[in-house]
Parts: structure tokens; sequence; C-alpha cells
């Protein structure tokens, strides 16, 4: 068991320096195949999307699916000593750019909390090469670099809609606690997911990402918490960055007020010595948007996987000042679809 983990901790280090480099030089793209795993990050096998609710395994399962046209792939988590017959919520972790579902598993370390906290966790992965991973196809937005997103890819957000639905077939998921997060890339289509399914999505939180798309159509208010180093350099806290990263994460979080229809005057509060947290109430239909600013963070996931120097030196310093994970499961909790 030691030994799997530490391989499996030693593969995504690597993998995340080949990713800060994806930051600045364009790479070779590669074609991946992606094999199933189990709990421990080994290889195992795919697991058949016909199983009855009754019948799945705590642990993590690789699925392989067909979304119109495109093979899909996705890990899903489903907590140890959880009943396979009560229905639990369903949140959808989407990587970073140039990342994969593997990796976004590895770093962020949400199945520890969802083990915890008896919810299930899944992992997609998107499609578009770049590097040794894959960008998602945020509508209307070009990928890191200014790269255009090419023709004919696949429309992510039916992927992922459709996805929670394959999901509900399979496991017992309860419909009105269904939730995204991601970082970066992931945070950016989390957000887009939150404006075109806000019926389907209860709640977001994204990481090192957020932003209010447009247009926005919305069907409710919904719930946003949000997290974000103040020394993030990929995506800077003040905006002013990539083409998909002009305002900033303050204006973000306040565009998601205005459209939640909040009070205009956010409170502001220190909860920790090296956190920020801004937040909006008295929003539409119970909602609330919540900022968390980590001072002198970078491009990181808040308590996530300890990342080594050479890797840190590009995204920026990490912070344990918060859990991201524990934070956003509790927000996550406390606003189902009403």
């Amino acid at each position: 068991m030691a030994t799997t983990q530490r391989m499996a901790t030693t593969r995504v280090l690597v993998r995340l320096t080949s990713l800060a480099l994806v930051f600045f030089m364009s790479v070779a793209l590669l074609v991946v195949v992606v094999s199933g795993h189990s709990a421990d990050g080994a290889a195992g096998t795919f697991a058949p999307l016909s199983a009855s609710c009754s019948a799945v395994s705590p642990g993590s399962t690789t699925l392989s699916m067909e979304v119109n046209g495109f093979s899909r792939t996705v890990i899903v988590h489903v907590p140890r000593r959880s009943s396979s017959s009560t229905p639990m919520a369903l949140v959808l972790n989407l990587h970073g750019s140039g990342s994969t579902a593997l990796e976004q598993e590895e770093l962020t370390g949400m199945n520890a909390t969802a083990n915890v906290d008896k919810f299930i966790v899944a992992y997609p992965q998107a499609l578009i090469p770049n590097g040794s991973g894959f960008d998602w196809n945020v509508p209307g937005v070009p990928l890191f670099g200014g790269r255009e997103v090419p023709a004919k890819s696949a429309n992510d957000l039916t992927f992922l809609s459709k996805l929670v639905g394959i999901l509900e077939q399979k496991y017992c998921v309860n419909a009105t606690e269904v939730y995204a997060t991601g970082l970066s890339g992931g945070a950016r289509e989390a957000s887009q997911l939150a404006c075109d399914d806000s019926d389907l999505f209860a709640a977001i939180a994204p990481v090192s990402g957020l932003r209010r798309p447009t247009p926005c159509p919305t069907a409710r208010a919904v719930p946003v918490m949000t997290f974000h180093g103040s020394a993030d350099p990929i995506d800077p806290f003040g905006g002013h960055g990539q083409a998909y990263w002009t305002y900033s994460v303050t204006a973000a979080a306040k565009y998601w007020a205005q459209q939640d229809r909040c009070s205009t005057k956010p409170t502001k509060l220190t909860p920790e010595p090296t956190v920020d947290l801004t937040t909006y109430s008295g929003c539409s239909n119970g909602a609330v948007v919540e900022l968390y600013e980590i001072i002198g963070e970078g491009h990181e996931w808040p308590g996530g996987l300890a990342l080594p120097s050479g890797i840190t030196q590009i995204l920026g310093p990490q912070s344990n000042a918060l859990s991201a994970n524990q934070l956003m499961w509790a927000f996550f909790e406390a606003h189902p679809l009403g």
C-alpha cells in the first residue's frame, strides 16, 4: 500500500512539473490511453456501466463511455463504509489545463474528504490535447497561450451534464446534491456549468479560476465559493493575464453577487492570519457568494498535495492556511437544490 501510494505521488509530481512548463512553451501533442485503477491507484479494469446501484463497491474506478460520438473517461470514487442504497451527494472535480483526471484526483486529495463525509467524487477528463494532458472546451474562450479551440472539438458542457445522468443511473446519487469544482481551466469550466446548468448543479466552488461567463443564463441564483492565491502568477488575482483572464477575482465574485441578486455591500473577515474572506449575502433563494483570498499563495489547491520547489518556483508558493476540500464540502452540504 505505502509503496503504491509513493509511486502515485511520484507520478503526479513528475506530471505536474511537465504541466508547469506548459505555461511557458508549446510541446508535442500526445495520445493518452487511460486505464482503470483501484482505490490505491494501481492498474485495474474498466467498470461496466450496467451495474446496479447495490452492486457498486467503494474505492476509485475508471469508467469509459461514449458521449456524442466521443470516447470519454472519468474516475469515480465511492466512499468507504458507505451504504450502496443510501443516496449520496456527487461532486464533479475538474482538472486544470494540461492535466488529467488522475492528476486531479491525486493533487486535490478529495477522496479522503469523500471517505469521511460520505459523498461521491468524480474526476472527468477533457479531450483537447495539451502537452501530456488535456484542456477543457470553455465556450467562446481561447486556450492558454491564446490558442483557439480546435474545430469540431467535443462540447464539454454537454458531456458533463450527460455524465451526471450516467452516474445517477449507476450510483446512488441524490439529484438535489450535485456540485462542481475544479482547478484553473477546470474552475473556468465549472463557472460555465453554473451559468448553463444551474438547474442541475446546486452550487460551485472553483479554485484558482472563477469567472462569471457572459452571457450567463442561470435559471436560479447559484451559491458560489471560490479560492484564489494573491501570488498566483498564472491567473493573477488582480486580472490582466491571459486572453481569458482580463478582470480580477474580486470583480468575478462581485459579478456573481450581481447575478445572484445579493446585497450590494459585502462583509469582510480574516478567518486566518493569511486568509481574507469576502462574503456577499442577502442573495436570491438563499444563495451566497464567498471569496477566500489566500495571501501569498500561488496557483495551487489550498491544502492539497505538497509540491517540490521546482514546481512552486513556477506556480507560486503553497499554503496550508485552510483546506479547500473541507470548506467547500461544508458549503455544498449547506446548499442543496431547493
